[in-house]
């Protein structure tokens, strides 16, 4: 490996010594509103009043909760929905229709969420970790390092957003509803998966309690921390899992993605396979596309043995992700030919194969570009 691409140390767990951000709605399950009720001195009924706002009408303002005493209403609200993110700025690409948005959290940490409309569904992407500890050599956010783990609200707060945006019709094609959530912003979401889950079950529970999506509209992305793999089979939820293998074999692997080291291809699949028979959800193989690197045809035959290997019952499909740039890195895009043999080479072998329509890659929005870069 170069020195240009040398990966950072693999981090697990994030620095010490920083602090955490204000509790929020979001933060809280239910029994939590029902004590924050009471140290507000109000009724339980204030606080669904307040998550109705937040969670059903995607609201933060206090001036527009008229629902609430004029005379309590800003300190109710100050104390239930404190600023977590702070917008500074918004790029668009695919006529108008890609927005990455830069925020500041409280205590200055950058991170971004992209929200991408498409034509029958509207996604936003958003982040779990300010940086990631993945160490992952051709990805920008795993070069960046690891500052801190996102809190539930953060994260929850990044869809709202993009919620909002989407109900008021500044994307082009009119008002319309967000209906997917991807974790594949900055951050590794198994690293960070107490916050992750309660998000999860945030974005799937019931208007007032949550925003009441589905959770097959959900999916949760992971570089292959095995045992939380398996928690997560064990949660209830049926969300997508996409694990992002990148190479079939050990040797190479372990230099692409330095979990490897850790847990080994065979480890990882084995997990992946098992939350498949547990919660009958279809895998997707997250594979970057890297010329010359991993895109061999004998490494796409070797990707299909080992996935075959766990029987051809639906478990699993491939998605290809054409590499995006980042500055400085000598990991290039395949040739077209060579993914087409790619691709040719898997569907031979019985493995449903997509390559990721990549978008929103002229303004660093696009798979391993987040870098949350302030200038």
């Amino acid at each position: 490996m170069t020195e240009q691409t040398r990966a950072l140390p693999l981090v697990l767990a994030p620095p010490k010594g920083r602090g955490k951000p204000p509790r929020h709605l979001a933060d809280l399950d239910p029994a939590e509103r029902k004590v924050a009720a009471e140290s507000l001195g109000e009724p339980a009924f204030r606080v669904k009043q307040v998550a109705m706002h937040y969670f059903g009408r995607l609201e933060r303002d206090p001036d527009q909760m008229t629902d609430l005493p004029a005379a309590s209403r800003a300190r109710i609200v100050e104390s239930l929905l404190p600023p977590l993110l702070t917008p500074v700025r918004t790029l668009e690409a695919d006529g108008g229709t890609t927005r990455k948005t830069l925020w500041r959290l409280f205590d200055g940490a950058l991170v971004e969420s992209v929200l991408m409309r498409y034509r029958d569904r509207a996604t936003i992407c958003v982040s779990s970790q300010a940086g990631c500890g993945m160490a992952c050599p051709f990805c920008a956010t795993g070069q960046g390092g690891l500052q801190r783990n996102m809190s539930t609200a953060e994260i929850i707060d990044q869809i709202v957003d993009g919620a909002s945006v989407m109900a008021r019709g500044l994307v082009p094609g009119g008002p319309g509803r967000l209906s997917h959530v991807v974790f594949m912003g900055m951050g590794e979401p198994m690293a960070n998966y107490k916050a992750v889950i309660g998000a999860v079950r945030r974005m799937v529970a019931r208007t007032p309690e949550g925003l009441g999506l589905s959770a097959r509209n959900i999916t949760v992305s992971t570089v292959g921390l095995v045992p939380r793999i398996r928690q997560l089979a064990g949660e209830g939820i049926p969300v997508t899992l996409a694990v992002s293998l990148h190479a079939p074999d050990d040797e190479l692997r372990n230099e692409l993605v330095p979990i490897n080291t850790r847990f080994s291809v065979a480890q990882t699949v084995e997990a992946a396979w098992e939350y498949a028979r547990a919660t009958k959800r279809r895998v997707s193989i997250e594979y970057a596309m890297m010329r010359d690197i991993n895109d061999q045809a004998w490494r796409a035959d070797m990707l299909a043995d080992v996935l075959n290997s766990y029987g051809d019952w639906g478990w699993v499909h491939v998605n290809l992700i054409p590499l995006n740039p980042t500055p400085g890195s000598k990991w290039t895009a395949s040739r077209t030919e060579d993914e087409r043999e790619f691709v040719r080479r898997l569907v031979a072998k019985g493995i449903p194969t997509t390559v990721r329509d990549t978008r929103g890659s002229d303004i660093d929005g696009a798979c391993g570009q987040l870098a949350a870069a302030d200038a």
